[in-house]
């Protein structure tokens, strides 16, 4: 194998422990989320960077779900982490985990850690505890009960596990420093009592540990090296570090390595403001394809090969940043653009009758399914007298700079022929019906032979043979780059009223019969769309995944 160069400051700090011997020179990273909610395309970046950098390093990846809270889990949440792990494109093999799995020996350690004096149950509030940690640059002020015996304190956490005290009564606190300048180290909780089952244990436990309890020990039980994670967490790990150092079995030790968190322009990535907008109905569901879940991006039309790109182009730093989303779509549209499949739909028809073409004549045009990939090939479009073009593409009175169809105007038409607008039908209000054109078979494939040129080439579809579809124009959820970053105003106030347009009365070429759902298109001269999963044989509907261009910054 040949050496690696580190392109970052984690993969600097893996080599010199490789070079150091440290942990038998192995690379064992873990993705540890609580499930709580849906994962977004901040968790995303975790996944691409633990298991990709174990994979670089020759080692492996543990999947290990931090459900310490089942107040707030649910099986749900644990299937579709699952899912958007290996829709990404990783696989956790035969280590899966969950901290649940450690209660009995969190149990016997807290135990362990009451007989030696170093834990001790706490009969005051939450609040009270809370205001008697002090200040970083105040101490905090001793519990009453801190230095009670561990005869006492065992007693009483034994009966806390039977259930003998209600919720909020009583907490088990660590011993550790209550002047430490680290508020995480003055005597932190290490158990609450919760009576609700968990969706794993039952009602086996009415008492749980707290996140920083179990994190760290759940990392060394597992031969954990390097533990990845935000750079929230780097006050959190002289904690860990110590809860490790108690259990004095070996002189193995994970090595916890902290990077900036992803935060995107346009969007919130706090999961409790992701869930306020499904319960509240700004969106339909946590996969509405304009939340930034993973679920959300896949629905509407993202790769996992372009979220894997977008994450390592934005790179591992120790510094907080907010990258601008334009990169991410600038990620999905590359990577559509050498793989989608071309087609014209119509999303705005205006109907064409051809004057001069030949009654009840059908015929097929060769259009080019990827100019990115000559070995998908060609396939046949469809042609007839009757054709809709997109309502857009007429000026009845056109600008100087409108190139497109007018009276007494020539076009092509994509794949076909040059056709010429002679005549304009309204109704009686006024409203423009149809148009009347001449087409000119010596064009067909769309060039004169005479040499002659034309400023435009529409997209269109044969209104014969064209399938009717919805098709729903996806913009951005919200109109302020950074909604969350108003102090005085909420972040609901900044929801993008246009983020959803649906268009119901839109035609596509017959190419896509039979379609399933995620399948990706670039319709020509509109945008990326996806197949939603609300699509059926009865009624096709695409999700726009993202325009051809970046539109964003104009005016």
């Amino acid at each position: 194998m040949d050496p690696i160069v580190p392109k970052n400051f984690i993969q600097q700090q893996i080599v010199e422990d490789l070079a150091a011997g440290k942990n038998d020179r192995k690379v064992h990273t873990r993705f540890p989320p609580e499930p709580n909610g849906y994962l977004h395309i901040g968790h995303a970046k975790s996944i691409c960077l633990n298991f990709g950098t174990a994979k670089l390093f020759g080692g492996i990846t543990n999947l290990r779900f931090d459900d310490t809270n089942p107040a707030k889990e649910e099986t749900e949440y644990v299937d579709s982490i699952m899912e958007d792990v290996k829709w990404l494109g990783f696989d956790w093999d035969d280590r899966l985990y969950y901290a649940s799995d450690y209660f009995d020996k969190l149990y016997d350690f807290a135990v362990e850690l009451i007989k030696r004096g170093k834990a001790y149950v706490d009969f005051q509030s939450q609040e009270v505890i809370s205001e008697q940690r002090g200040t970083p640059t105040r101490p905090g002020i001793e519990s009453p009960t801190r230095n009670s015996s561990p005869e006492t304190n065992l007693r009483i956490f034994e009966d806390m596990k039977a259930g003998k005290y209600n919720e909020g009564e009583c907490v088990l606190r660590a011993k550790i420093d209550m002047s430490s300048p680290n508020m995480h180290m003055r005597d932190p909780l290490m158990y609450r009592i919760l009576k609700q089952p968990h969706h794993r244990t039952g009602d086996k436990w009415c008492i749980y540990p707290m996140y920083d309890y179990a994190h760290g020990q759940s990392d060394y039980w597992e031969g954990i090296t390097h533990s990845i994670c935000t750079l929230e967490f780097e006050v959190h790990r002289p904690l860990y570090n110590w809860f490790v150092e108690e259990l004095k079995d070996s002189d193995y030790r994970p090595r916890q390595i902290e990077f900036s968190r992803l935060n995107i322009t346009s969007t919130v990535m706090s999961k409790r403001k992701l869930l306020q907008l499904v319960k509240e109905g700004y969106v339909k569901d946590w996969d509405d394809p304009r939340m930034p879940t993973i679920c959300g991006l896949r629905r509407r039309g993202y790769t996992p090969e372009s979220i894997r790109n977008f994450a390592d182009m934005v790179g591992i730093t120790k510094v907080d940043g907010v990258t601008d989303v334009a990169l991410l779509e600038y990620c999905i549209r590359e990577d559509l653009n050498r793989r989608a499949q071309r087609v014209m739909c119509v999303t705005d028809p205006l109907k064409i009758v051809l004057t001069n073409y030949p009654e009840g004549v059908a015929e097929e045009v060769d259009a080019v399914n990827n100019p990115e990939d000559e070995s998908m090939g060609k396939r046949k479009v469809p042609f007839s007298k009757v054709i809709y073009i997109e309502r857009e593409d007429f000026m009845e009175e056109p600008s100087s700079k409108f190139y497109r169809l007018a009276p007494g105007k020539e076009v092509r038409l994509r794949y076909a022929y040059y056709i010429r607008c002679n005549e304009v039908i309204k109704d009686p209000n006024g409203n423009i019906t149809e148009l009347h054109c001449t087409y000119d078979p010596e064009t067909k494939g769309g060039n004169a032979p005479d040499g002659r040129k034309v400023k435009a080439t529409l997209h269109w579809v044969a209104a014969e043979s064209a399938l009717s579809c919805e098709v729903r124009l996806y913009d951005r959820l919200f109109t302020d780059p950074d909604p969350d970053g108003h102090k005085d105003k909420d972040f609901l106030e900044f929801l993008n009223p246009e983020s959803l347009k649906v268009l119901s009365n839109c035609y596509i070429e017959p190419f896509v019969n039979g379609t399933t759902p995620l399948t990706n298109y670039q319709f020509e001269r509109l945008g990326y769309f996806s197949v939603d999963t609300d699509s059926t044989s009865e009624k096709l509907v695409f999700n726009r995944t993202v325009s051809l261009k970046d539109n964003s910054k104009k005016s």
